[in-house]
């Protein structure tokens, strides 16, 4: 048995998109609020107060952008993973999330919508990922710089959910939520 692990999973800050009630899904380029930064910052103090031994991020911009929060504030080296990114929304990337509710059955585990990805998926993927970290530790305690969906496929996965049981509630922009894997 795989010794335990400690998560740490930072939601990260307000985005643009977040703001303007965007579907942000795995669009690259969206940057943080100055409420974002602000959320991130104090997200990173809370994580030095932890003190993780690693730190990894989803590799879109407004996760980095809080990761690099964070990587002042620990003292670590930032490592990017595409394995934190967001569930993928493809076609619905970039259009309002309240025009949406009434479009997409959010609870459906298999539909994505095209281009994009199922909620299967992205607990296949964030599943993988934490398999890899229990057998290749980085550290006792690791910090991941990621987003809301991803965060709740983390936590199914940890208590042996499949995609059909992930939490409904999503963290809150610049929280930490503390998880523990691998034992």
């Amino acid at each position: 048995m795989a010794r335990p692990l400690t998560l740490l999973l930072v939601r990260h800050g307000q985005s643009e998109w977040n703001a303007a009630g965007l579907m942000q899904g795995q669009t690259p380029h969206v940057p943080l609020t100055e409420l974002g930064h602000a959320q991130a910052a104090a997200a990173a103090a809370e994580l030095a107060g932890l003190r993780p031994g690693a730190l990894l991020s989803s590799d879109l911009l407004r996760a980095v952008q809080t990761a690099e929060h964070c990587a002042r504030a620990t003292g670590l080296t930032l490592e990017t993973a595409p394995a934190l990114r967001e569930q993928g929304y493809g076609v619905l990337e970039g259009r309002p999330s309240r025009e949406l509710w009434d479009v997409v059955d959010w609870t459906d585990p298999y539909w994505s919508a095209p281009g994009g990805e199922s909620l299967t998926e992205l607990h296949a993927r964030v599943e993988a990922f934490l398999k890899h970290l229990c057998a290749e530790p980085p550290a006792d305690v690791i910090a991941l710089v990621t987003h809301g969906d991803t965060i709740r496929a983390a936590q199914a996965v940890a208590a042996g959910l499949g995609p059909d049981a992930m939490p409904v509630v999503t963290p809150h922009n610049g929280t930490v939520t503390r998880l523990e894997i691998c034992e």
